[in-house]
């Protein structure tokens, strides 16, 4: 008799044999693969950020979207949405302003990906949030939205 703990069991089992194999995707180990850009994750500065970006510095453009509420009750889990309609989009990226690290997301564009992302990001205090959206010539465009928070994320 099949049972569900046993249907788990065998689940794992195959799943273990799968990554043995290396017949799990790549694009699952990212990090392991080169694609992680450290150096953008770990700039305190915007003038930082768009250097390891590779991008100049950003201009205001509405051609970016951004989507943050005016106050996050919770820092832990506020929501964020960006998007852009500008041509030649390569990168669209997350920034809050005051925390220790800030960069809070990357996304990658292609031709075959609609430029419009949301996650949830934390924020240790009220900030300016920026949306902005690197071209492949490293021209770099920005929206901007400052977030109050009532109740901090980071350790707050």
């Amino acid at each position: 008799m099949n049972t569900r703990r046993k249907m788990l069991s065998d689940s794992a089992r195959v799943a273990a044999a799968l990554a043995a194999a290396g017949w799990l995707p790549n694009v699952a180990f990212a990090q392991s693969a080169g694609a992680w850009n450290k150096a953008a994750f770990e700039a305190k500065t915007m003038a930082d950020l768009m250097k390891a970006m590779g991008a100049s510095a950003p201009a205001e453009s509405k051609d970016v979207t951004l989507t943050a509420p005016d106050i996050a009750e919770n820092g832990a889990v506020v929501p964020i949405g960006v998007a852009t309609t500008a041509a030649g989009v390569k990168q669209l990226l997350v920034l809050v302003e005051k925390n220790p690290n800030t960069l809070a997301a990357y996304f990658d564009v292609t031709d075959a990906v609609e430029p419009s992302f949301s996650t949830r990001v934390k924020m240790g205090q009220s900030s300016d949030v920026y949306a902005v959206a690197i071209t492949g010539d490293g021209k770099a465009l920005f929206a901007k939205k400052e977030v109050k928070v009532t109740l901090g994320g980071c350790g707050g």
